[in-house]
């Protein structure tokens, strides 16, 4: 499938190198047209020529010849190191697939005549849940006659958010749900970012850790 975002990527069927899932078009003598609109390894546009004659380019240039717009009437090649692009495709795939990481919903239990200790203690479940990049679902559990005061319930969850707000948005804001009150709390971070920060928090404790060994 051709990449809209790169006119100049390869397109043609799709095959794996090195685990990943890339373009595989046609290149240097699989190349079976008569001509072909040429484009340099610049991506300086060099016109139609014949097939013959982009081959002997490519071949001069230590080049491939790689067929990126069958489709296109000449269909357009390209000159390029074609082993160097399959392998940063490759890169670039895995990279990605690592990166994608998927955000969860972390649930904290609060008691609506909850301590200040037990407080602190599950805010800072919640911190840590945010600053990971996962939502967090805090729930109030209401107990015999406390279902009579919801406004309670919604004061708590509303003090929950404001001591918060540096790290999470309200995502869905606190609603009945049976015996329990429920409110969602969204991270502003993004996973792949959170994930990120903890990388380089890591590697900056172990080359600290490292220089104090040294002195």
């Amino acid at each position: 499938m051709h990449d809209a975002r790169d006119p100049s990527a390869p397109c043609a069927y799709t095959s794996r190198y090195r685990g990943a899932i890339i373009n595989e078009p046609r290149v240097n003598e699989r190349i079976r047209v008569p001509k072909v609109r040429l484009v340099g390894p610049a991506g300086e546009q060099v016109g139609v020529v014949r097939v013959e004659d982009a081959l002997r380019l490519a071949q001069e240039a230590n080049l491939d010849l790689v067929e990126v717009a069958p489709n296109s009437e000449p269909p357009v090649a390209k000159l390029m190191d074609y082993g160097k692009y399959k392998y940063e495709a490759a890169m670039k795939a895995r990279d990605a697939r690592r990166n994608q990481v998927n955000t969860q919903l972390k649930e904290i239990r609060l008691r609506l005549k909850i301590d200040t200790h037990d407080y602190e203690t599950k805010k800072g479940h919640a911190e840590r849940f945010l600053n990971g990049g996962d939502k967090v679902k805090v729930m109030i559990q209401f107990r015999g006659r406390e279902q009579s005061r919801p406004e309670m319930g919604v004061k708590l969850l509303q003090r929950m958010a404001d001591d918060l707000a540096e790290l999470g948005t309200v995502e869905s804001h606190p609603r009945q749900d049976g015996r329990n009150m429920v409110m969602v709390i969204a991270p502003i971070k993004k996973k792949s970012e959170a994930k990120s920060d903890q990388r380089r928090r890591r590697e900056a404790e172990r080359e600290a850790r490292r220089a104090q060994k040294s002195e």
